[in-house]
């Protein structure tokens, strides 16, 4: 105070744990309890993953795109693989592109699962967040089950995808936490292949979305944390180079699974969920919808790849590595194996932009390649980065606990933010 006047002041918002959303800290300037400005600090996290990539044969990469939205892994890679198939001018078999778009529903549901437990987490739900955990589980099986990873697959790759959906589901062995009972009823959808498991899943995930909702869509303390939060216009969604919930919750229906339609996006039937007033208990009804939609989209891919049998990489040893049947018996194929998987492939000289409708917005990946077996320049538009920039102008003027609900609404993570 000086001279009776009283002056705002300023605190520091984090930096947030990894564990939540990244490294964030947010400077905010407060009138009480009001913010007068808010302004993200970024950089906390920085891995430099663009030179990295520029720095590496570019089937050495795709590794990288799973650690930038460490929520949207196989998303991330399909943006990246789908922007050297453009240079090289390939394409990736139809059965490579049905199990890319399942998976990449998948992931949404991944996504999403992780968004409606941790922000509900943020504003004080406890529950949902074990709900959703419940079923990420199981959809962490199925990538752990196609690429041994639980999250870092590198399953995409150029011209198609690693291998093909296995035969059988991994089973869960009997321990001090599983016995008996327990054990036969967790074990009930993984008698067959992951087809049949997915079918299981995608019958019984309807039924589970309809618990987070009584939890949560008509939970008083749930509305009055999220309606009328953060409104964000549909001229300030655009103006501020918005895309995925953020946009569709605005009310504006862009969606590039259906506008710039890529994998098996125009063979398969799903809706696209807006909202109305842009505030955050719109975008979390977007979300929600999304999964149902999802789960949609993997039931018609499921029945489609039954019926569908084929390749699911490019018979080209150039970018894709040989059967180890044949590397076994032919000398010639095991060295383009090992070829590969050191120096690469010289991708034709050119530049390319390959973006996906990823679960926070259009994941994009600018290439430029000058002929040689590594990019001359990556340039990932992550969706996080626009979103974050906007907290700002949406923040003003709400209390200090709506900058929570705020963050958590944008959905961000940093690894794309500070790539």
């Amino acid at each position: 105070m000086a001279g009776g006047e009283i002056r705002n002041y300023t605190m520091n918002f984090g930096p947030q744990h990894p564990a939540a959303h990244g490294v964030l800290r947010l400077v905010l300037e407060l009138d009480g309890e009001v913010v007068v400005r808010a302004d993200p600090h970024v950089g906390l996290l920085h891995r430099a993953t663009e030179k990295l990539a520029e720095s590496k044969p570019y089937n050495q990469s795709i590794g990288y795109m799973d650690r930038l939205d460490y929520v949207s892994m196989m998303c991330n890679e399909h943006g990246y693989v789908r922007a050297i198939e453009k240079l090289m001018g390939i394409e990736a078999p139809i059965r490579a592109q049905y199990i890319r778009t399942m998976f990449d529903e998948i992931t949404r549901i991944l996504n999403h699962l992780m968004w409606i437990g941790s922000n509900a987490l943020d504003l004080g739900a406890m529950a949902v967040f074990l709900y959703a955990f419940r079923e990420r589980e199981e959809l962490m099986d199925c990538y752990e089950a196609v690429s041994g990873a639980r999250m870092h697959a590198t399953y995409y790759r150029p011209g198609g995808v690693y291998r093909d959906l296995p035969d059988r589901m991994p089973q869960y062995r009997e321990s001090p936490w599983h016995k008996g009972k327990d054990l036969k009823r967790l074990n009930a959808w993984r008698e067959g292949s992951m087809l049949d498991f997915l079918d299981a899943f995608t019958d019984d995930f309807p039924r589970r979305v309809d618990e987070y909702e009584e939890l949560l869509t008509t939970n008083r303390i749930w509305k009055q944390r999220t309606v009328g939060i953060g409104v964000v216009s549909p001229e300030q969604a655009l103006a501020w180079s918005m895309s995925g919930p953020m946009l569709r919750g605005s009310g504006i229906e862009w969606d590039l699974r259906k506008k710039q339609p890529y994998a098996a996006y125009a063979d398969v039937d799903f809706d696209i969920p807006v909202g109305a007033n842009g505030d955050c208990y719109d975008r979390y009804l977007v979300r929600v919808e999304e999964m149902r939609q999802s789960n949609r989209i993997i039931k018609q891919c499921v029945a489609w790849l039954r019926q569908n049998p084929g390749p699911v990489i490019v018979d080209n040893f150039k970018v894709a590595p040989p059967p180890r049947a044949e590397m076994k018996r032919d000398m010639e194929a095991l060295i383009h194996h090992f070829k590969l998987f050191t120096e690469g492939y010289c991708v034709p000289a050119g530049e390319a932009y390959a973006a996906v409708e990823a679960p926070k917005g259009e994941f994009g990946v600018y290439l430029v390649s000058d002929g040689a077996n590594k990019p001359f320049r990556l340039k990932v538009r992550a969706p996080g980065f626009p979103h974050l920039s906007s907290i700002d102008e949406i923040v003003k003027g709400h209390m200090l606990p709506d900058v929570v609900a705020m963050i958590g609404t944008y959905d961000i993570v940093f690894g794309e933010i500070d790539r």
